[in-house]
């Protein structure tokens, strides 16, 4: 099974607002950026975003290492989806899950791969990290002028 670096990062001038994703994927010494933007959105759409975008990519199943800044994301897929799922998508203030679409796209691709999820403070310096920001934040910037 291949193994597979993919970095993901959202941005949102306005949350909500216009928005962008990047995500950058790593196979041994090959790399593909992936982007895009969506004119009406939120930060955390935009994170789940490029995570799902990146692992949509992957034509066959991989090892996939998932590093991400957003501790929404991360934290959604390892530690509440679980509860989510057993109490019919709502969540523990009993109102329905945000973004639960996103979820279900997220879910259903993760099945396909074994994924581990890494989280990396963003802004920090981290090469990935900033690339990928830096991708989310031209896209966001882009489809903003545009309006």
């Amino acid at each position: 099974m291949r193994r597979v670096e993919l970095f993901t990062d959202g941005a949102c001038k306005g949350n909500p607002g216009p928005g962008g994703w990047g995500a950058l994927l790593r196979l041994g010494p090959h790399e593909k950026e992936l982007s895009g933007s969506d004119p009406a959105t939120t930060n955390n759409r935009m994170e789940m975003t490029a995570a799902i975008k990146g692992l949509g990519a992957l034509i066959e199943p991989c090892e996939v290492a998932i590093y991400s800044d957003s501790k929404y994301l991360i934290d959604g897929i390892t530690k509440w989806v679980e509860g989510w799922q057993k109490r019919g998508w709502i969540n523990a203030s009993k109102k329905p899950v945000r973004n639960a679409d996103l979820w279900h796209e997220l879910i259903a691709l993760t099945d396909r791969h074994q994924v581990t999820w890494h989280w990396v403070k963003g802004h920090s310096g981290h090469p990935e990290n900033d690339r990928v920001d830096q991708l989310a934040s031209d896209e966001a910037d882009r489809i903003a002028a545009a309006r």
